[in-house]
C-alpha cells in the first residue's frame, strides 16, 4: 500500500542552485538601480557598477530583480530621491569629507532608502509574502527547492538566511516538503510555536480567529519534527509546556487553555488518519460521522457564500459523513438538506439551512 507521502507531488528536477541574495545584496543592488537612473551617471560609474556586478552571480541577480521592481513601481519619486543625495554629498563636501569612489555610507543610503529605494526595498520584501484567496491552492518552490503548498485564505512570509530558513504562517494551511540541509534547519513560526525540520514533510494550520478560538494543528507525514515555544512568544500565542517530538502519523493540538492569558496552550497529540487530514490537496473536504457544526465551519473556509445553521440546527447535535468538493457549499448544503430533512434557502448571499415547519 502507498504511504499518504506518496501521493504528494514530486519536486522537479533542476540544475544548479540560484545564487542567493542577501539583505545587503538586496539593498546595494537597489541602490545602482537608482544611481544608474541618476542625473550623475557617467563612463566611471558604469565601470565601477560592471566590476560589482562581477564579483559574483548573486550581484547580478539581485540587479535584474531590483531593475524589474523598479520598473513596476510607479510611485518612486526620482527627483526627490537625487535632491536628497546631493543635499548629502553637499554636507560632506562642506565638511572636507572626500569622495573619490562611491562608498554605501549610511547616510547616502538613509537618503536613498527614504526617498525611493526604500519603497523600492519594500516592495521586493513583500515578493517573499505568499497568499492565497479563499478557495485558492497555489504551490510555491523556494530558492533551496523546499515546496510550499497553501490551501485556502493563506498568507506565509519566507525569510531565508544563512544559519537558518524561516517560514512565518499567518493563517491558513501549509503543507512543507522541505529539502534537506543539515546545517540549515528549517522553522515555521506560527502563533507563538515553533516547527523545526531538516528534510521532511509536514502540515500546518493556523486558526486565527478570536483569542478563545485561535487552533493551531502540526501534523507530520515523513520525517521528524520538533515543536516548541518560540521565543519572545506573547501571553496570547499557542505553544506546548515542553518540546514535542513529532513521528509520522502524529498531530499535535493546540488551543487556548484556561485562562487565555496562559503561556501554554492545551495541548493534544493523536494520530488522524493522514489521508483524510490532507484531503484538500486533492480540493475535497472528507467527514466521518462529524459534528454538521464542524463539517459547516470547514466547507465555509473555500467559500464567500457561506453556509448558515438557523433555527436551533446548531445545537441539534447532527452529524455528516461523506466526501465534498471545497468550494461546493451548494452541493454540500444540499446533501445535509436532504440527509436531515432540513429546508434550504438561498438569500443575502448565504445558503442559510433550517428546520422545516
Amino acid at each position: 500500500m502507498n504511504s499518504p507521502a506518496s501521493k504528494l507531488p514530486l519536486p522537479p528536477e533542476t540544475g544548479d542552485a540560484p545564487p542567493r541574495v542577501t539583505p545587503d545584496i538586496a539593498a546595494e543592488a537597489a541602490l545602482w538601480v537608482a544611481r544608474l537612473h541618476g542625473p550623475d551617471r557617467s563612463p566611471a560609474m558604469e565601470r565601477e557598477f560592471r566590476s560589482w556586478q562581477a564579483r559574483s552571480a548573486a550581484h547580478r541577480e539581485a540587479f535584474g530583480r531590483c531593475t524589474e521592481t523598479w520598473q513596476d513601481v510607479a510611485l518612486i519619486g526620482l527627483a526627490t530621491a537625487y535632491d536628497t543625495v546631493a543635499s548629502v554629498r553637499a554636507s560632506h563636501a562642506a565638511r572636507g569629507l572626500r569622495n573619490k569612489t562611491w562608498r554605501w555610507s549610511a547616510a547616502f543610503g538613509l537618503a536613498i532608502a527614504v526617498a525611493g529605494g526604500g519603497m523600492l526595498l519594500q516592495h521586493w520584501r513583500e515578493q517573499d509574502v505568499y497568499r492565497t484567496a479563499i478557495g485558492e491552492q497555489r504551490l510555491i518552490v523556494l530558492d533551496d527547492g523546499t515546496r510550499m503548498l497553501l490551501n485556502t485564505d493563506t498568507r506565509v512570509r519566507v525569510a531565508y538566511g544563512s544559519a537558518q530558513r524561516t517560514v512565518e504562517v499567518r493563517g491558513g494551511e501549509a503543507l512543507f516538503e522541505v529539502a534537506k540541509e543539515a546545517r540549515r534547519p528549517f522553522v515555521v513560526h506560527v502563533a507563538g510555536s515553533e516547527v523545526v525540520a531538516v528534510g521532511t514533510v509536514f502540515s500546518v494550520r493556523f486558526t486565527d480567529g478570536p483569542q478563545d478560538r485561535d487552533a493551531l494543528a502540526v501534523t507530520l507525514i515523513e520525517g521528524q519534527v520538533n515543536v516548541r515555544a518560540a521565543a519572545g512568544r506573547g501571553a496570547d500565542g499557542l505553544a506546548p509546556d515542553q518540546t514535542t517530538l513529532l513521528r509520522p502519523g502524529d498531530r499535535l493540538q493546540l488551543h487556548h487553555a484556561a485562562p487565555i492569558q496562559s503561556l501554554a496552550g492545551a495541548a493534544s497529540l493523536d494520530r488522524p488518519n493522514v489521508d483524510q487530514v490532507m484531503a484538500w490537496r486533492r480540493r475535497e473536504a472528507v467527514f466521518q460521522d462529524s459534528a454538521l457544526v464542524d463539517a459547516v465551519e470547514e466547507m465555509n473556509r473555500y467559500s464567500r457564500t457561506p453556509v448558515v445553521l438557523t433555527g436551533g440546527i446548531r445545537d441539534a447535535g447532527l452529524r455528516v459523513s461523506g466526501l465534498f468538493r471545497t468550494g461546493d457549499s451548494a452541493g454540500f448544503a444540499r446533501a445535509v438538506a436532504a440527509l436531515h430533512g432540513l429546508s434550504l434557502l438561498e438569500r443575502n448571499g448565504r445558503l442559510e439551512l433550517a428546520n422545516v415547519r
